[in-house]
This record gives C-alpha cells, sequence and structure tokens, in this order.
C-alpha cells in the first residue's frame, strides 16, 4: 500500500487567506530546512517564489517569529531561527507532558469514524518501506501522523500547542536524520500508537506517545 504524505495546506487546513497561504508555504519550508538555519528572509523573493504580495509575506512572517522560526533584527532584517540542540530539552519538556495527553483524549473522546480514520492510517504506517522514502517524504509522514493525533485529541489549543512544538523538534529531526541509524524505527512506532488511539486504549496510547517522544530525545542525544 502507498503511503500518500500530507502536502503543507494539509497539515494546517485549507487556507482562508492570502497570509495564511503565505504562512503554511513559508513554515513549510523552514520545517523541512528548505530555508536553513540563520538564513536571511529576502520577503521580495519569497513573495515572487510564492506568487503573493509581500503584504501577506509579511504578515505571516510576524506569525512565525511568534512561532519560534524566524527572528528580526532591526536594520539587519529577518533570518530563520538557529537549531539549538540546548533547546531539545526544553522542546521535550513540554512535548512529555502533552503528547501522552493528545494521545489519551484521541482515544477516550474521538468518534467512531475519526478512530477508524487512525486505523487506516496506521495500517499505511506499518506497510510503508520507511528506507525507501527521501527525507521530505519522511517529514511528511511523520508530520501527518502527528497532526491527526493532534486534530483527533479535539482540543484546538491543544493541537495548537503542540502543532508549534512539533515543527521545533522535525527541525531538529530534519537536521539529523542522515546521522539517526534507527529512524526507521522511530517512524514505525506510529503504527501501534495509532492503533492504540483506534482501540480506544487511552493508557497504552499514552504510554506509547511518552516513550515516543522520549525515544527521540535520547537518539538525537545518542549522536551529538
Amino acid at each position: 500500500m502507498g503511503f500518500v504524505t500530507a502536502q503543507p495546506q494539509e497539515l494546517e487546513g485549507p487556507p482562508v487567506s492570502l497570509a495564511e497561504r503565505a504562512y503554511t508555504a513559508i513554515q513549510d519550508r523552514l520545517i523541512m530546512l528548505d530555508i536553513p538555519p540563520m538564513a536571511p528572509i529576502d520577503d521580495t523573493a519569497l513573495s515572487a517564489s510564492l506568487g503573493l504580495g509581500r503584504t501577506p509575506v509579511r504578515e505571516a512572517l510576524k506569525r512565525l517569529e511568534v512561532d519560534r522560526l524566524v527572528i528580526s533584527y532591526p536594520r539587519r532584517g529577518t533570518f530563520a531561527t538557529g537549531v539549538d540542540i540546548t533547546d531539545l530539552a526544553y522542546i521535550s519538556e513540554i512535548r512529555v507532558q502533552l503528547e501522552p495527553l493528545a494521545a489519551r483524549r484521541a482515544a477516550e473522546t474521538a468518534a467512531a469514524a475519526v478512530k477508524s480514520g487512525l486505523a487506516e492510517l496506521a495500517d499505511e504506517v506499518a506497510d510503508l518501506d520507511v528506507r525507501a522514502l527521501d527525507r521530505t517524504g519522511l517529514m511528511r509522514c511523520d508530520l501527518r501522523v502527528h497532526r491527526a493525533i493532534y486534530r483527533a485529541a479535539g482540543n484546538p489549543h491543544l493541537e495548537d500547542t503542540l502543532v508549534r512544538y512539533d515543527n521545533l523538534a522535525t527541525r531538529i529531526f530534519c537536521l539529523f536524520l542522515d546521522r539517526m541509524p534507527h529512524f526507521d524505527r522511530h517512524v514505525g512506532e506510529h503504527a501501534a500508537l495509532l492503533r492504540a488511539i483506534a482501540d480506544g486504549d487511552g493508557d497504552t496510547a499514552a504510554d506509547l506517545a511518552l516513550t515516543h517522544v522520549t525515544g527521540f530525545e535520547k537518539a538525537i542525544r545518542a549522536i551529538i
């Protein structure tokens, strides 16, 4: 079974404005490191490449600064934020609390149709040849699974928070992916997590989510 990866706009929902379109597209480039860490951001060039005006691009950059994906300096301009490995501990400290909460909520409160969709996604992940994917495909797979769980949790504030920190974690994942010997295991863990949620097993889902997050931090620390 082929795995259909999410496109940028699918990860955040349908764009509702030009600024939202710009935000989603630029966010994707930053997360995937297509705009490298610490790279200067030329809003004129971005506008041209996206086919959008400079106003929506500038509005998007303001939102991305709140997300800690870009940073602006007076008289110097706007830059992609660096990927500082010391941030890993801070990000993980939040995710170990919230990822299990989201998984448990999804297992205990999601509608039957939502759980059915997660079960289908689990089958897709289980059948996936992870090592046959390029980095972008792999990251989109990871993002799609996490976004599906956050949405299934049914708490928009929890979802927004987790999306923000998962984006930051994904940048770290992208940076170190080539040096991770067992990245396929990390992605493969998604199938069991999705099935636990689909089965309505909140305790198992929470435990698997915690193991998944802590395992990611340990894997990164093992190679730095």
